[in-house]
């Protein structure tokens, strides 16, 4: 229902970038006096949609962001309006499903920019069919995306979050973590799924200073949801969230102070439903 998919990686070139020179780097651009000045963010599922927006305000509040998507043409057109706008990013081509793929884009931005201090796990997929008239094989892809795609950012980034004891691993889940509904069974389980492994890696990162948030948006007004009839019935049905809106609880949760942590943040358009 709100997040959209990561993709294949292409080679890994380019110069490194050690992280003193990605803040010189935001120096240069819109928001540099902000609270996110030489942050390196790794946001998976960046193309279009959540996704494109918490890079975009991520990159104007002075992180460097790393735009990871299997959409690569519309990941680069993304970041060149970040860099048109005066932010640093770059895109990588990357497939959420496969951890080498996920690796390697870590790494990527770790050459460009320096270490990822600030994950958006937001890549994901959405099915509106029934128990009983669902296909088992997109069932397994939409878990391999939105539960194991999750798993393969976090284990890419968190050892080195937790060796320099800091870091944000921000989760975008959903109220489908925490509701449920006739219809979406499947992806129903995989948001709550989200939402126990997010509480879960708060307990096992607090210790090492690295923060976790999940993000719970009701239904977001995205090109995945416009895609599907059922999607355009639920726009039509419902208040609906932009993809902006749930970008600015991205920014808010990762521009506060060491030490304070936004653990979760349910979010509704005015006029939802309850």
């Amino acid at each position: 229902m709100s997040a959209e998919t990561g993709g294949l990686p292409g080679p890994l070139s380019g110069p490194a970038a050690r992280t003193g020179q990605a803040a010189q780097a935001v120096q240069g651009g819109q928001g540099c006096q902000s609270a996110l000045g030489g942050r390196v963010a790794l946001v998976t599922g960046a193309a279009k949609g959540i996704g494109a927006a918490a890079a975009r305000q991520l990159a104007a509040a002075g992180a460097a962001v790393l735009l990871a998507d299997t959409d690569a043409e519309t990941a680069a057109a993304a970041v060149r309006d970040i860099t048109a706008a005066g932010g640093t990013a770059e895109p990588a081509c990357c497939d959420v499903r496969d951890y080498a793929q996920v690796s390697a884009a870590s790494a990527r931005a770790a050459s460009r920019f320096g270490p990822v201090d600030l994950l958006v796990a937001n890549a994901g997929v959405g099915d509106y069919a029934t128990m009983s008239d669902g296909d088992p094989g997109r069932w397994q892809a939409l878990l391999d995306i939105n539960v194991m795609g999750v798993v393969h950012a976090v284990r890419a980034v968190l050892p080195g979050m937790k060796e320099r004891r800091s870091g944000d691993v921000i989760i975008m889940a959903s109220i489908a973590g925490r509701e449920s509904w006739v219809g979406e069974p499947v992806y129903i389980a995989s948001k709550h799924a989200l939402v126990g492994l997010g509480s879960s890696l708060r307990k096992e990162c607090a210790p090492a200073g690295v923060r976790v948030t999940l993000i719970e948006p009701a239904i977001v007004d995205t090109p995945l949801v416009r895609a599907t009839a059922e999607g355009r019935a639920e726009l039509a049905a419902y208040a609906a969230l932009t993809p902006d809106d749930v970008a600015r609880a991205v920014v808010f949760a990762a521009s506060q102070p060491p030490g304070v942590a936004i653990s979760e943040l349910v979010i509704r358009a005015v006029g939802a439903e309850a």
